[in-house]
Order: C-alpha cells, then structure tokens, then sequence
C-alpha cells in the first residue's frame, strides 16, 4: 500500500500534490519498494509496474512529467517540452499535468501560488542548489514572489549530509550568510543543512510561504531510500498539478 506524504500548506483546493516514500510497489533487493526511477538499475518491469500502480492508487490525472535530471538548473515547461527531456525542474499552469522529481537524499520542493494558477516540482542537489535552481524555478512562476508556497519534501538530514571545503566555498562565495547552514565535523569537513540552505535563499528571494523540511532520508531506513546511504538504491517521487476547478 502507497503511503505518501502530502504537504501542510494553505494551497487552493484544486492544487494538489504527494511525496510517495520506499512503500509499496513490486521492486526487490535494494530496490525494494516503490522504486519509480528506470534509470538505477532495478527490473524495468518492476518501474513501470510500480509507476502505473502510482497512478492508480493516487488517483493521478494522467502518467507523471518525467524528467532527466542532470544536477543542473534548467527548469522544463510541461506545456511545452516533452517528457524526458534534460532539467532539474518542471513547471506547469495547465490542469492535468503532473510535475514530478525523482530523489533518494537530494531537495525535492513543490511550488504553487495563492491562487493555484501554477504549479513546479524541483530537484536540487547541492551543485543545482548552487547553481540557482530554485531561483531559476521562482522566475519561471508567473505570480509575485510574496504570492508563492514552496514545500520542502524529504531529503538528507544535516546531521548526514558530509561535504568537503569546496561544496562550503561554493554557497559562501555567493552568499557568506550561508555559512550558518555549515557545522565543523573535522579538518575539511563539514556537515551542510541543505534544508536551511534552500530557506535562506527562498527568504531572499522573498517567497511567503515555506513549509516542511522536516525529514532525513539517511537515517529513516524503513521509509525512505537514501543513496548516501546505500549507494544502489531506488528514488522517490516528489508530484504536483492541477486539477479542474468545479465548473471550470
């Protein structure tokens, strides 16, 4: 049984919008689960079983808007382009259209406005955290920044998330604020919070609602895949869309 997570924020009614965790579906081994990448290495038969098994169990209006992620800050308009191509966030203001990323420790967030005109699902690592990519996402929606919801769905907690000097240096050169978001964890190394990361630029750019970021994919083994974790692993689904308003 799909047991997703759903966001707590104050998003119209007809904007909807699920996290699913490693529960459910067919996969086995390390996979095992409701894997729902075709690009780890687990049985393609067991991916497309456990995706149309997500479509119908969450009732999905029609086959998510895949993406190949690249840890980079293109952001792909469903409207658009066409499934598969190369970003690292997908946005749409048609109903009907599911935007979705794929994870397994890296940020996925779900953006929306008051009004539900449009939705984006994103993913960032640290490299397209840096890069810009939730700027570049903020950009691409049509409503004033003040107007806009984002939540933070579950990734490596700052307890986990180990990096080098170089991963520090490249938030800081950009912004020394950040240096906050960084804890020593010995000569070199630090431990980053890519949670208060993505807050601190989404206060920057002024967005008036962020919620979630309550999570750790490292450490909840049974509930979430973590590739830090575990190397080979599945990914999670991170989705947003619209759905027709009554009399629309």
């Amino acid at each position: 049984m799909i047991e997703p997570l759903k966001p707590d924020w104050p998003a119209p009614a007809h904007v909807r919008a699920l996290i699913t965790t490693r529960r459910g579906g067919v996969s086995r081994g390390v996979f095992e689960g409701l894997n729902l990448a075709d690009h780890v290495g687990d049985d393609p038969a067991a991916v497309v079983w456990n995706r149309r098994y997500l479509k119908k169990q969450c009732q999905l209006p029609a086959e998510p808007f895949w993406i190949k992620q690249v840890h980079g800050c293109t952001v792909a308009d469903a409207d658009q382009d066409r499934t598969g191509c190369e970003a690292d966030a997908v946005c749409t203001a048609r109903a009907g259209v599911v935007c979705a990323v794929l994870t397994a420790d890296c940020l996925p967030l779900l953006i929306t406005d008051r009004p539900g005109r449009q939705v984006c699902a994103v993913h960032a690592g640290w490299r397209g955290l840096a890069a810009g990519v939730i700027e570049r996402s903020l950009q691409r929606m049509a409503s004033p920044a003040q107007q806009l919801m984002v939540w933070l769905g579950p990734a490596i907690g700052p307890s986990a998330f180990e990096v080098g000097d170089e991963v520090r240096q490249a938030f800081l050169a950009e912004s020394p604020e950040d240096e906050d978001a960084f804890a020593p964890a010995g000569p070199g190394r630090w431990l980053a919070d890519i949670y208060a990361l993505a807050r601190a630029r989404l206060k920057r750019a002024g967005v008036g609602f962020v919620g979630g970021g309550d999570y750790c994919t490292v450490t909840h083994r049974e509930r979430f895949y973590s590739y830090r974790r575990d190397g080979v692993t599945g990914r999670m689904a991170s989705l947003v869309w619209l759905e027709p308003e009554e009399g629309a």
